[in-house]
């Protein structure tokens, strides 16, 4: 990928200053997880992720700005990464897994109005409709993907922007049974914030389903910068199933399910060689190792089943009820 000229100069003026405590319970015992660098675009910088060594949380440290984050991701807010990302929620595993959450939810309730935040090409409500034929469902992007996946016909609403703006949450409150973010928090500069936001969208006994990365997962020890998840610069916050538990129950919500099985994504392996080999090859000799990829992605399938049950999970899944 090309250079991006504005961080040939130095990349420092992108970073906030480093953070001496957690930003999630203010305890000054840090740890740092991984440093690395752009391992998927290889541009110029350098990232840490440190760990809180009383709660857990593991975070992006320092972490970049709001500038720094759109520099750094111009390319995915372009649409260039689309057609890969796209490629990857439409596999028959992703629509498995999206079936899966779909019927957790259908065990619980009859929707008349949802809300999918951080959406791209709503590839949920699309295999959500399966089940839910008469559920409303409306979508949330940051990027214009949003407003094509309304074109397509997939959702009936599309909201472009942050669920946390202001004129969002006064456009958006209180008008949902069920708000779903699979792999969204990850994201969010403030996931408490995004969590409130969420909280307020939903009316009185709504359901929030969260699905999200688990650093506590044994493949983030045993790869290191290499395990996707990390995913740096673009994640900024890795929140443990407890500390996730323990707010939204402060919050006033029940929890009704938590699940470390179905949300595990079987890609560990396979994106981790991927990205060594991103590493060290020539851009020109990389298409070469497609094969290796791809047979390494045939292990993570095969051992999944296992996996998914042992704490090499690489996600989980709550669903709360709003009180």
């Amino acid at each position: 990928m090309p250079p991006t000229p504005e961080l040939l100069p130095g990349t420092d003026r992108f970073h906030e200053p480093r953070r001496e405590d957690c930003p999630w319970c203010g305890s000054g015992r840090l740890r740092t997880r991984v440093r690395t660098t752009d391992l998927l675009h290889h541009r110029p910088g350098s990232f840490a992720v440190d760990e809180c060594r009383d709660c857990g949380h593991a975070f992006q440290n320092p972490r970049l700005t709001a500038e720094g984050f759109v520099l750094y991701h111009r390319d995915y807010y372009e649409g260039r990464l689309e057609d890969h990302t796209d490629r990857l929620l439409a596999t028959r595993g992703g629509r498995r897994r999206h079936r899966a959450a779909a019927r957790a939810m259908h065990a619980l309730t009859e929707p008349e109005s949802w809300l999918d935040v951080g959406t791209g090409r709503a590839h949920f409500p699309r295999t959500a409709k399966e089940l839910f034929p008469y559920t409303s469902f409306d979508g949330l992007d940051s990027t214009l993907r949003v407003t094509w996946a309304q074109a397509d016909g997939h959702i009936e609403e599309a909201h472009c922007g942050h669920l946390t703006a202001p004129h969002m949450l006064a456009r958006l409150r209180a008008r949902y049974d069920v708000v779903t973010m699979f792999r969204h928090l990850e994201h969010a500069p403030d996931p408490r914030a995004e969590l409130r936001a969420a909280l307020a969208a939903l009316r009185p006994g709504g359901h929030l389903l969260i699905d999200v990365a688990n650093p506590r997962s044994a493949f983030g020890a045993l790869l290191g910068k290499w395990w996707a998840p990390f995913g740096q610069p673009r994640h900024l916050h890795l929140l443990p199933p407890a500390n996730l538990r323990a707010e939204l129950e402060s919050q006033g919500c029940e929890i009704l399910t938590a699940d470390r099985r179905t949300p595990h994504i079987p890609c560990d392996l396979s994106a981790a060689l991927a990205l060594v080999l991103g590493r060290l090859l020539p851009g020109p000799l990389r298409p070469a190792t497609a094969p290796l990829v791809a047979a390494a992605a045939a292990v993570d399938h095969a051992l999944a089943p296992l996996l998914r049950r042992t704490p090499f999970s690489n996600g989980y899944r709550i669903i709360a009820k709003k009180g």
